[in-house]
């Protein structure tokens, strides 16, 4: 690339810059690669150049454009086809790609600005962009399948509510009514009324938005292992242990050792003295600032008394609930899509979790039985199993469900339940158990003994609840030792 030469320089009606670049271009400092566009870079293919400036070039061979219906949805070109909303309709072939104009307005006031004066579509008008014929004549559709619109669609009901369609609905409207676009919008109206159930489903063609219209279907299996533990649990009276400690202190003395063995179970292993250095004094190891976050995370919420006395009052709030909790936790790993469902399936070792599409229902029912339950343990239990068992996001399940479980008990102010590492096994093989051959007791009972087990240490003192971990094997293998109970130590 010539030294202080832009990489794209463009032609333009000023003579004084068409003769630079003439001179320019004679010298071979400069090639031409498409009419009225230049490189100084000599080494790379026009194909290359185009692609690595692509918005640069369209804003100034066709200003104000509007990226526009797939393109706006999809943020890029669609098999080396980019759409634009422009003063006219063209087919303009580039090197590397190929730029579809389309006549109609330009940007309208909800238009969000781009690169070098381009616009891009708005939720609404893209929307309602998509709902148009894409036409024979074109390459590539410049329309979205229909069952991509309807997932993408349902996909902003799920994180964003209802009241989100609506508002993209009502601008729709406005935006139809200005300018022609009334059999778009028919077609647009009918997709999100049916998402919302207060019309047919019978235009949806997508699996998850068929969910959604024909309310939300539910894993059959897991609902049936859901409501045998409600009848176990219902049959049991389950030891009631009240809160003994109260204090700032202990409960950030317990919220530590908390965050510190949930996390240990699901892998993020640290030292102890190394994980009290990164939550009292934020001192995060260089090498793993990731799995320090993990678990600041988790002492975050866990400390947090406010947070921890709130349970779900509704499905709908469990589900907001479960999210806004996985975005606090897992908020330092966006490859793992914090606060969000799972759009694939996952899977423990033998063990399938429940599928993307039945996610929101199995929870949705799973509820429905959980209020039935007795406050205290009883719901606990439950929770963090129906929790465990949908799996609802791509990590963090575990940690999340453990967080759900303790906020039960801290509602009703009684005793934690922390599962040191010392006791895993028995706690993940107890779950195992259940999940796949139906046997209640292992589970109930190893729950009931680790409740007892973390109401029997005086966090009160740090370094006094540390050496009491410490005499009762609780931060071995469970190859190693075996789980003693702090009343049982000489």
């Amino acid at each position: 690339m010539e030294k202080n030469l832009p990489e794209i320089l463009f032609g333009t009606a000023d003579k004084a810059i068409s003769k630079s670049l003439s001179r320019l271009l004679k010298a071979k400092k400069i090639k031409k690669i498409y009419p009225r566009v230049y490189t100084s870079n000599l080494k790379d293919s026009p194909e290359i150049i185009i692609k690595r400036n692509l918005y640069v070039v369209l804003g100034k061979l066709f200003p104000k454009a509007v990226l526009s219906h797939r393109t706006a949805i999809e943020g890029k070109p669609a098999k080396s086809v980019i759409f634009l909303t422009y003063k006219y309709t063209k087919k303009i072939i580039m090197p590397g790609i190929t730029v579809q104009l389309l006549k109609g307005p330009l940007a309208l006031e909800d238009d969000m600005p781009f690169l070098e004066g381009l616009y891009i579509s708005s939720m609404p008008r893209s929307y309602l962009e998509n709902m148009q014929r894409s036409g024979r004549a074109l390459q590539v559709p410049k329309t979205l399948p229909k069952e991509v619109v309807e997932t993408r669609l349902d996909r902003i009901c799920q994180i964003h509510g209802e009241e989100r369609l609506n508002q993209i609905r009502d601008h729709a409207r406005e935006i139809a009514d200005h300018f022609n676009m009334d059999r778009e919008f028919q077609y647009l109206n009918k997709i999100i009324s049916s998402l919302l159930r207060t019309n047919t489903s019978s235009k949806l063609t997508s699996p998850s938005a068929l969910a959604r219209a024909f309310g939300q279907p539910y894993d059959q299996d897991r609902l049936e292992l859901l409501q045998l533990l409600f009848s176990e649990l219902k049959q049991q009276e389950l030891p009631l242990i009240k809160e003994s400690q109260t204090t700032v202190v202990a409960n950030r003395n317990r919220a530590f050792f908390e965050a510190y063995f949930s996390n240990y179970i699901e892998g993020t292993q640290f030292e102890i003295e190394e994980a009290r250095e990164i939550i009292f004094d934020n001192k995060v190891p260089e090498n793993r600032p990731d799995d320090a976050h993990d678990i600041l995370g988790a002492f975050r919420i866990v400390s947090d008394q406010k947070e921890m006395i709130i349970i779900p009052e509704s499905a709908d709030h469990l589900i907001k609930l479960l999210k806004r909790r996985h975005e606090a936790l897992m908020g330092s790993h966006p490859d793992k899509s914090p606060g969000m469902f799972k759009e694939k399936s996952n899977r423990a070792g033998q063990t399938h979790f429940v599928s993307p599409e039945l996610v929101k229902g199995t929870l949705t029912k799973g509820y429905e039985i959980y209020r039935a339950l007795d406050h205290g343990l009883s719901r606990s239990i439950f929770m963090m199993f129906l929790v465990t068992e949908a799996h609802p996001f791509i990590d963090g399940n575990g940690r999340i469900a453990r967080i759900m479980m303790n906020a039960e008990l801290v509602q009703k102010n009684l005793a934690r339940i922390i599962i040191p590492t010392v006791y895993r096994e028995d706690y993940l093989l107890a779950l195992k158990a259940l999940s796949q051959k139906k046997r209640f007791e292992p589970f109930i009972k190893m729950m009931c003994r680790a409740q007892q087990f973390t109401s029997e240490v005086d966090f009160a003192d740090y370094d006094q609840a540390l050496e009491t971990l410490k005499k009762c094997h609780a931060f071995n293998e469970y190859d190693e030792k075996k789980l003693i109970m702090p009343s049982r130590l000489t």
